[in-house]
């Protein structure tokens, strides 16, 4: 035994054996990945790209969805979204903004808030969907809307953005704040010219996590936003989500299979194009937010 150990310590220490184990990781890692996603995607596209047109689209689920389009599932699905983002991103901006301000007035009360977060994060979705029903459908008086479905939504992803923002936040040096101090900048100051530029691609990283998590959401839009498939005229109207859309064409509705593969084919190609979108937009916010930040701190003075 003590004869081998010259020779494994020779194959610990070579970095270009570590090196080929890892790469050879990785590249199994991707190759299974890339396996699950055809697996899963194939069927989709193949069986979804023959009901794919500019007419399903834009017309109206006819006959429980068998036949028409979704326009309507379409035009509710984005007004649910369009409310859970404009609710969520606010609040989870500013409680990130708060925890970098006070954490060092605070910690314990921050640590707490902290891991209360993370335990809402792991809360399943069918919770908050019963939470909505209870507050905003029945307390609030909302019914089963697009509005208490939005708000249900913004309850669910709004621990993990704020988590994603405040490493966001934190991941500015302490010393760049010092500095800035140091200068006479307020804390306002300090806030919009040199944190919320640099934390710009933090703020598209938790769009982009909480547009995927409100497009697939299914269960907590049951309780809240209703299964209504017609045109709706305004948020306190009940409408259908897309995701939930899919699952009542392939669950409940006989014969719903075609329509319900070209849904779930226009659900994957809308978050494909969002997140190439948001994507390509942190790709040139990265490039140009550091001289953009120094640039505004070099004007504040």
């Amino acid at each position: 035994m003590l004869e081998r150990l010259p020779v494994l310590q020779r194959w610990v220490g070579d970095t270009r054996l570590l090196t080929g184990v890892y790469w050879g990781l990785a590249w199994g890692s991707l190759g299974l990945l890339g396996y699950w996603v055809m697996q899963l995607g194939l069927p989709i596209f193949r069986e979804g790209w023959v009901g794919i047109s500019w007419g399903f689209l834009a017309e109206e689920p006819l006959r429980s969805g068998r036949a028409g389009g979704i326009g309507s599932i379409l035009l509710a699905t984005a007004w649910i979204v369009g409310i859970c983002l404009m609710t969520a991103l606010p609040l989870s901006l500013g409680t990130a903004i708060l925890f970098r301000q006070f954490q060092r007035e605070a910690p314990r009360l921050i640590v707490l808030i902290r891991h209360c977060l993370d335990v809402l994060a792991g809360v399943p979705s069918i919770v908050f969907g019963l939470f909505g029903y209870a507050f905003f459908c029945q307390f609030m008086g909302l019914g089963f809307s697009i509005l208490a479905g939005g708000l249900t939504l913004a309850c669910m992803i709004l621990p993990v953005m704020i988590r994603v923002l405040e490493e966001s936040l934190a991941a500015v040096p302490l010393a760049y704040e010092w500095g800035a101090v140091s200068l006479g900048l307020s804390r306002v100051g300090i806030l919009l010219n040199l944190l919320l530029p640099r934390a710009l691609p933090g703020l598209i990283g938790a769009i982009i996590i909480g547009l995927g998590r409100a497009f697939a959401e299914t269960a907590a839009l049951l309780f809240t936003s209703g299964y209504v498939d017609r045109w709706p005229q305004s948020v306190m109207d009940s409408g259908r989500a897309l995701s939930v859309h899919v699952y009542d064409l392939t669950m409940n509705v006989p014969g719903g299979e075609r329509s319900a593969y070209a849904s779930a084919l226009a659900l994957v190609l809308t978050l494909l194009i969002i997140n190439t979108i948001a994507l390509a937009c942190l790709h040139i916010l990265q490039r140009r937010t550091p001289a953009n930040a120094a640039l505004s701190l070099g004007r504040s003075r």
